[in-house]
């Protein structure tokens, strides 16, 4: 189990940014697409951009920005900013059975490429999502000491 800091709700555009040390609200960014998911960030890691590794709750549940939830990694959508790896690790609540697959990865991407639009500076990819293992392997190596 993993726990993850909700930061923004899904379907909505405001992205609430968090200390990722206190878990103290900092202040909201508008972006410019719905989240298709709860989004956030798992708890006591740190990833290759020294941010928090993030993490899609992928679930049709009502989660609540500012909460945090136990949950279980199910994948890992590999990702890429700029030339900077910022893999997404894709997770579930527990007992909920969900369909990893081209739709799901299609919905992402559409959702990635629709933000980054904005920013087009950065080239963004999107690539696979991983398994269950690779997911369990990139929070296992960014965990704090």
């Amino acid at each position: 189990m993993i726990k993850v800091l909700i930061q923004v709700e899904a379907g909505s555009c405001d992205k609430n940014l968090y200390n990722e040390n206190t878990l103290e609200y900092k202040e909201t960014r508008l972006v410019s697409r719905p989240y298709p998911y709860p989004y956030g960030f798992i708890i006591g890691t740190s990833a290759a951009d020294g941010d928090s590794v993030d993490c899609y709750l992928i679930t049709h549940d009502e989660l609540t920005s500012g909460t945090t939830v136990e949950c279980e990694p199910i994948g890992l959508l590999e990702q890429d900013e700029g030339g900077e790896i910022d893999h997404k690790v894709l997770a579930a609540l527990p007992g909920q059975d969900i369909e990893i697959g081209p739709g799901l990865l299609q919905e992402l991407q559409d959702f990635i490429h629709a933000i980054f639009a904005k920013f087009p500076e950065v080239r963004v990819s999107v690539g696979p999502i991983l398994p269950r293992e690779a997911a369990l392997r990139h929070i296992q190596a960014s965990r704090h000491a």
